[in-house]
């Protein structure tokens, strides 16, 4: 009996030092936003962007050698890391927010308010609708939709799943005929590899919140389709941004990359052929990717879901055969399905099994409907649509050429990604949503460029997705405001 007491008292000692220690935590954490948000401020006053890598690099290092010195997991101090500088960038955008006007310089306001102007390409594509359903006629050339029409036999297959009585709930995964379906298009042995996703946007959402934990880092290559980062962000993870250049003609530096990870790194995000710059990695650079993640045991994202339209060689992550691998796809590129809701996810049972969790908590599965449609549209034949693609971006490159406009021309997907001019013109635009809000008075809208990463103020997506008339009139009024020349 006394022995019990004994530990019962020792027990409670230990619980009290805890909550102490946990109230001293609160305390630093309270006081180090306190100061974040002074930084935020000072940034402000200076005109300087919230995230600072090299500052953020050299907090990281400093925490590594700390942990290891107190023998602590250092895979946990950088989790509880990135955590805090999650929360520092949003309590230091509240210190901007706070400032008074009158302690700004005028050129740095101008910054603020360019920063408050951004937008991505769904919120101008929603703005645009807006601007339609007042009787303003819009040329769409910001938004990712094909024109042409859906395979006749999905919307078949969609009619007919009533007299089948087939629009019932299904395994979470997807009906079997499908994912079978899917599992022999990507070359896989086993169905239980694959998963059916409302949209390929919800498989990235599965792999990210499926596989990743609240302060893990998942690697992004910008330009790239925003989805990556605002999954991560959803659930608290910290993104780590890879830039690539014009000049480089977008190929990510493989040296940069390594040097990037760290414990805390858990996902390399890749997004080829990519939204918005149509660029297609080589086999040596997806070689090189695939090896390096493999060798730190990283989950690979590979969002293939403009795949279908590569006009040059293109290497799936499939074609590695590693289990750390996801490849993303979807119906709404190559089949015109947009508004279907039906994409995919290819990866081991193990990381499906993960994902599914999260699909099932969220939506229970793809409309039965819907997957019949998917696979009758597995039938067909979309070479048409890809031919119409690939003349419609060689229509495009050569308008943008004749604009004497800098951009890299596409090896694939739907878009050409063009740097604005910086001067010479009638007009100069000052970034990219200048120019977009320029457009959308004239009926034309084109998405910015910042909404694939913020260093690209200077770019605007333009999406092939419309007749070649529609583009000639929206390019003519993109010249005009240019001052390049007259629309007709």
């Amino acid at each position: 009996m006394a022995n019990n007491d004994s530990d019962g008292d020792e027990l409670e000692s230990l619980r009290l030092q805890i909550r102490g220690i946990t109230l001293e935590i609160m305390k630093k954490a309270h006081e180090r936003m306190e100061l974040a948000r002074q930084v935020g401020r000072v940034k402000g006053r200076l005109g300087r962007d919230i995230k600072d890598e090299k500052a953020e690099q050299e907090v990281r290092l400093m925490v590594i050698r700390e942990a290891q010195a107190m023998g602590m997991s250092s895979e946990f101090a950088l989790r509880l890391l990135n955590m805090l500088l999650g929360e520092s960038e949003a309590v230091q955008a509240a210190g901007m927010a706070q400032m008074a006007p009158s302690s700004i310089t005028a050129t740095n306001d101008d910054k603020k308010k360019s920063s408050q102007k951004k937008m991505t390409h769904l919120a101008v594509f929603q703005k645009a609708k807006q601007m339609e359903a007042q009787g303003i006629k819009i040329i769409h050339l910001e938004v990712g939709e094909p024109d042409y029409s859906a395979p006749a036999s999905a919307g078949l297959a969609l009619a007919s799943s009533y007299a089948q009585g087939r629009y019932h709930y299904t395994d979470t995964r997807g009906i079997p005929q499908l994912r079978i379906a899917i599992a022999n298009r990507a070359g896989v042995k086993d169905e239980a590899r694959v998963m059916v996703t409302p949209g390929g946007r919800f498989a990235v959402f599965a792999a990210i919140a499926g596989l990743l934990r609240p302060g893990d880092e998942l690697i992004t290559i910008e330009p790239a389709w925003p989805a990556y980062r605002e999954c991560a962000d959803f659930i608290g993870a910290r993104t780590k941004v890879l830039r690539t250049s014009i000049e480089s003609g977008w190929t990510p530096d493989l040296r940069e990359l390594e040097s990037m990870i760290n414990s805390a790194t858990k996902m390399i995000a890749l997004n080829y052929p990519n939204n918005p710059t149509g660029k297609v990695l080589d086999r040596k650079t997806m070689d090189a990717i695939v090896a390096l993640a493999r060798d730190r045991g990283l989950y690979l994202l590979s969002d293939e879901v403009y795949a279908d339209y590569a006009f040059r060689p293109f290497t799936s992550a499939l074609e590695y055969d590693y289990d750390r691998a996801i490849v993303v796809s979807s119906f709404s590129k190559t089949y015109a399905m947009t508004g279907f809701r039906v994409g995919y996810a290819v990866a081991s049972a193990d990381s499906i099994k993960k994902m599914a969790r999260v699909q099932a908590a969220g939506v229970t599965s793809v409309a039965e409907p819907v997957q019949l449609a998917a696979l009758a549209a597995l039938a067909e034949d979309p070479s048409h649509n890809v031919e119409l693609m690939k003349g419609r971006l060689k229509f495009l490159s050569a308008r943008l050429k004749e604009m004497s406009l800098r951009f890299v021309e596409p090896d694939g997907a739907m878009y050409a990604y063009p740097q604005l001019p910086s001067g010479g013109g009638e007009m100069i635009i000052q970034d990219d949503m200048d120019l977009v809000e320029k457009l959308l008075e004239k009926g034309v809208a084109i998405a910015p460029g910042s909404g694939f990463g913020d260093s690209y103020k200077k770019f605007v997506r333009i999406s092939a997705c419309r007749p070649e008339k529609e583009m000639e009139e929206g390019l003519a009024a993109m010249a005009a405001v240019l001052g390049k020349k007259e629309a007709p």
